[in-house]
């Protein structure tokens, strides 16, 4: 008996990564992962933030440059020595450079002390780079025993450098999103991305100057913060663009809002892999113009499901948002064609069983499939 009940005892995942407080990619979909998860039967699972916040007076030590990180990173260590040893599987969410080594290396070593199976979640766009150049990154990639990321072309860079990885698309809170029908777009745009150098948020400001100078009425929302903020504000006068509102991070929560706002998304990185605001546009009916930077090209196809440009061209991407906006019925079949990507891929039901079977796979004595015993979310976007 005591043999059988093992068998059948439940999966115990802990997810690592940043928690909410960090707004950003890692933290929405590490957050979404656990809200689904915990909802499927034979899972446990907890999210252990790599940020936790230190208790009362200690606090105040994360509010200093450089000691925070000492602090901070000591409080991390101490929660995955605690926590580790009651999971089976530590799920370790990770960027590049020094947040890899900071961030998803400790949790993949205490889950090698403890014995504990390691699937590492990797999300940078800076992949490549960041194996070519760093000499531990791939001695800590080949910590995991499987390595997840979210586009075939991540596994291309991978497959370079001698990894061997699996994709699992990204996916969406479809019941969250306000699915609306563009058929004659107004002249409204909107960017999310970070002010930082790997988005070139400059790129799209000087792409709305052009804009706005062949549609007057023409208005854009930024929302993000980030190093290049004064540049990017003191670039809106210098081109004396009008119409234009920075209202700073927003919480995923209001993301929705802003997306049914719009009318046109505009997004400019030069370095990206999947981000998970397109994957909301193709939901929310928001037509796109990008650059193809990295992965991006792997889920907006141009001319089908979007509007793709070179990366750092502004007066390509101004093109493209002004077609958007002025060719008759072309926002309205991107979006379309965009909304039955996003059904038959980007949902919790397109990728709730590659979850399960790849935990289930790495906790072998559990032997009873892992289902949701109820429907909670439908598995597709919400349209009228």
């Amino acid at each position: 008996m005591p043999r059988r009940a093992e068998a059948f005892r439940e999966i115990r995942i802990l997810l690592v990564a940043p928690s909410l407080d960090k707004v950003g990619g890692q933290s929405i979909q590490a957050n979404r992962l656990r809200e689904r998860l915990a909802r499927v039967s034979g899972v446990r699972v907890r999210l252990l933030p790599i940020d936790p916040r230190l208790p009362g007076p200690l606090r105040r030590l994360q509010r200093v440059k450089y000691v925070r990180t000492i602090a901070t990173s000591i409080a991390y260590v101490w929660s995955l020595l605690r926590t580790v040893p009651h999971y089976d599987v530590v799920h370790a969410f990770s960027a590049s450079y020094w947040s890899f080594l900071l961030a998803p290396v400790p949790a993949m070593l205490a889950a090698k002390l403890f014995g504990k199976r390691i699937v590492l979640d990797y999300r940078s766009g800076e992949a490549d780079d960041h194996l070519s150049n760093w000499r531990m990154a791939l001695w800590g990639v080949r910590l995991a025993d499987v390595v997840v990321v979210h586009s075939a072309y991540h596994v291309g860079v991978f497959a370079k450098h001698g990894v061997v990885a699996r994709s699992i698309y990204n996916f969406v809170d479809e019941d969250k999103l306000r699915y609306r029908e563009r058929s004659s777009p107004r002249p409204r745009f909107f960017g999310n991305r970070h002010f930082e150098p790997l988005y070139n948020v400059p790129c799209l400001v000087r792409a709305f100057a052009i804009v706005q100078r062949a549609i007057p009425d023409a208005e854009l929302i930024l929302a993000g913060d980030g190093v290049q903020r004064a540049e990017i504000e003191r670039l809106i006068r210098e081109l004396d663009i009008r119409r234009v509102r920075l209202i700073g991070r927003v919480d995923p929560r209001d993301m929705p809002a802003l997306y049914d706002w719009a009318d046109v998304y505009l997004n400019s990185p030069n370095i990206d892999n999947v981000p998970g605001s397109l994957l909301e546009c193709l939901g929310a009916g928001l037509p796109v113009a990008s650059t193809d930077a990295g992965g991006i090209p792997f889920i907006v196809i141009n001319g089908e499901t979007g509007l793709l440009v070179p990366c750092g061209d502004h007066q390509a991407l101004a093109a493209a948002a002004i077609r958007l906006v002025r060719e008759p019925g072309l926002a309205h079949r991107l979006a379309s064609n965009a909304l039955a990507e996003a059904r038959s891929k980007y949902v919790w039901s397109a990728v709730r069983d590659k979850w399960t079977a790849l935990y289930g796979s790495l906790a072998p004595s559990t032997r009873d499939s892992l289902s949701e015993p109820v429907s909670t979310s439908g598995g597709s976007c919400a349209v009228p």
